[in-house]
């Protein structure tokens, strides 16, 4: 039949765009039956279609008690790294923070919910930096474009920025609790509107 659009495979993941630029939520598509679900967390092609890079160095899960508030974390230059989130068990509320100082979010944050069941991610540039709250037990899967550089490895404390967690008194790392406010930390990331997905 003439005049009718040809019938596409529905794609893989679906993106959209977050507050902070160059972040974004991603949609994969869940597929269900009576044994649980699959879930596809990364597809060159698509994530190629968005501006997004695929070609991760490492990926590595943390599993979190209930309770338990984990960042806010970040690699500096030359380690800094695009990574992508996401919650396969459980349901935490992912938090995402903008370091790039010539950013017109710098300073900002943004409150993700995330869930096993439905399966959305984060995908974050550098110069985001991370963390999230558990409000259940949680399993976070991380895919990240560097390896783990521990020199590199630095952090902003997790109640200097106006952030609205669900609990005042959440179990913390001793490193979490010891990382510099953001109105101390000299943030060597700059904004780059050109590389921006989307």
């Amino acid at each position: 039949m003439t005049g009718t659009a040809p019938n596409r495979p529905e794609p893989p993941l679906i993106a959209e765009p977050l507050t902070l630029p160059g972040c974004l939520k991603i949609f994969p598509k869940v597929h269900r039956d009576e044994r649980g679900r699959l879930v596809k967390t990364v597809h060159h092609e698509t994530y190629s279609r968005y501006g997004l890079i695929s070609s991760f160095r490492e990926q590595f899960y943390s599993f979190s008690r209930r309770g338990v508030l984990r960042g806010l974390h970040v690699q500096l230059p030359p380690a800094e790294q695009h990574k992508l989130v996401a919650c396969l068990q459980g349901e935490v509320l992912d938090v995402i923070l903008d370091l790039r100082t010539d950013s017109p979010t710098y300073g900002q944050h943004e409150l993700v919910p995330l869930d096993g069941e439905r399966g959305a991610m984060v995908y974050m540039p550098p110069g985001i930096a991370h963390g999230f709250y558990a409000c259940d037990d949680s399993l976070l899967l991380y895919h990240v474009t560097t390896q783990h550089a521990p020199a590199q490895d630095a952090g902003i404390h997790w109640n200097s920025v106006g952030i609205s967690w669900p609990d005042s008194q959440p179990v913390l790392s001793e490193r979490d609790r010891t990382f510099p406010s953001l109105a101390e930390f000299a943030s060597p990331f700059r904004f780059h509107p050109e590389g921006s997905p989307l």
